[in-house]
């Protein structure tokens, strides 16, 4: 079978699964609201880093543009699972199925190739890209566009950061000014006889771990993210590729990635980063909120994510989520409305300061409340790595290399320097019809 007919099949296995579900999600979301608003439908993802969406979530930001419209919409939120695989799951058994109330998405940039080249987003109505791009990161716009057009409106850019306890770098000697290598800070953890927390279960976590220390040493997972499936050129059998395999493998095989490497998250990561063990951590910016204890927070410095090779620019991790609107929905032209007052300046700056989750804005880093929530320059170091961040393939098969990779690099004990060159070839079979996940 073809990865096309693969494809196929599997929108159509989605649909069916999804036939009875979406039937009541139609109706709740395409009636009219008590007050005579139309109702609109937002598929959030859970906000990570402030679980009470009282105080400045989706939920909140819904309620606020549903009172701002005046009348001519409200906005009714449905949560997603919490991984970013299980959402990308749901959404598409709806979007496949055809579902009319998919009004507004909150999408993980590392699907939205997928979902635009199936013709799922309906189009940004003219006149609008500007309204959606100004003042925005590049690295937001980029994963929000699809063949040089805009396809989803950024909401907030994520990337990731290396946290860490200053007294353990003091004790290690590292100067934390100063850009710092994997190999430093395996070193420094083995000296300290402290740990590195890092997110290598088999999820999609573990994928941006990878792509991370892949492009930090200069190379792509794929080499041509437009290309189709016949045409696609890998780029994990590489320098590149073993480099990033050895640092996971030493990391993994060491001991200092904790006792349960393998099945750490970003929870758990954090955890880990959070208990006597823990010594440094890569994870996101909502890290810094979610620290409860004074003492321990006390003690954190963020710096930029670390170098996969010494004297190159590392490219840290680039996530977040971007607002979409299925091209079936009903309401299309109100719900770029409510996407554009979801993304404003204001609610960019009180989202990011509330949740702990980055605004794709430029102008929402120097709002008071978001240097508050993120103090002693940690929110122009946010900044400065969206800059030099680095987004997933943009391919429209990122979902199924995602998991071949993850799958071929799991158990992180279990990497070597033959895996680079073993997953490429896993995830070109699966491409082409050769073999399955």
């Amino acid at each position: 079978m073809t990865y096309r007919a693969f494809r196929r099949s599997a929108a159509l296995a989605f649909a069916v699964v999804s036939v009875g579900s979406l039937i009541l999600a139609g109706c709740a979301s395409n009636t009219g609201s008590s007050n005579g608003a139309t109702a609109l439908t937002w598929f959030i993802n859970p906000d990570v880093g402030n679980a009470d969406a009282s105080k400045g979530g989706q939920a909140t930001l819904a309620k606020e543009c549903s009172q701002a419209s005046g009348g001519k919409y409200q906005i009714n939120v449905q949560l997603l699972p919490n991984s970013a695989s299980d959402q990308r799951t749901q959404l598409l058994r709806r979007l496949a199925a055809g579902d009319t109330g998919m009004d507004l998405m909150s999408v993980d940039p590392a699907f939205s190739t997928e979902f635009a080249a199936a013709g799922y987003f309906a189009p940004i109505p003219a006149g609008s890209e500007s309204d959606f791009t100004q003042d925005r990161v590049q690295s937001s716009i980029d994963a929000s566009t699809f063949k040089g057009k805009l396809v989803a409106v950024p909401f907030w850019a994520n990337t990731q950061l290396l946290w860490y306890k200053k007294s353990v770098a003091q004790q290690a000697g590292l100067d934390m000014t100063k850009p710092v290598t994997w190999e430093q800070l395996i070193a420094a953890a083995q000296q300290t006889n402290k740990q590195i927390g890092v997110q290598a279960m088999l999820y999609e976590g573990y994928s941006v771990w990878i792509n991370a220390l892949i492009t930090g040493a200069g190379g792509a997972i794929v080499k041509n993210p437009d290309a189709t499936y016949s045409d696609i050129q890998m780029g994990l059998d590489s320098d590149a590729g073993r480099k990033a395999a050895a640092i996971i493998s030493k990391i993994a095989t060491s001991g200092v990635g904790g006792p349960a490497v393998g099945s750490s998250d970003e929870t758990a990561s954090l955890n880990l980063f959070q208990s006597p063990n823990g010594g440094f951590l890569v994870n996101w910016p909502y890290t810094y909120g979610a620290i409860a204890d004074p003492k321990v927070k006390a003690d954190v410095g963020a710096a930029i994510y670390p170098q996969t090779v010494a004297g190159t620019a590392s490219r840290p991790p680039f996530g977040g989520i971007e607002i979409a609107v299925g091209s079936k929905s009903r309401h299309v032209d109100l719900s770029y409305q409510a996407a554009s007052c979801i993304t404003n300046e204001q609610h960019q700056a009180a989202y990011m300061a509330a949740s702990g989750n980055p605004a794709s804005r430029k102008a929402a880093y120097d709002d008071a409340a978001v240097l508050k929530a993120f103090p002693n320059g940690i929110a122009a170091l946010i900044r400065t790595s969206l800059d030099a961040a680095a987004p997933r393939p943009l391919t429209p098969y990122w979902g199924d290399i995602s998991t071949a990779l993850q799958q071929r690099f799991s158990p992180p004990t279990s990497v070597t320097e033959r895996t680079p060159a073993e997953a490429q070839k896993f995830i070109v079979d699966v491409l082409n019809g050769k073999a399955l996940l």
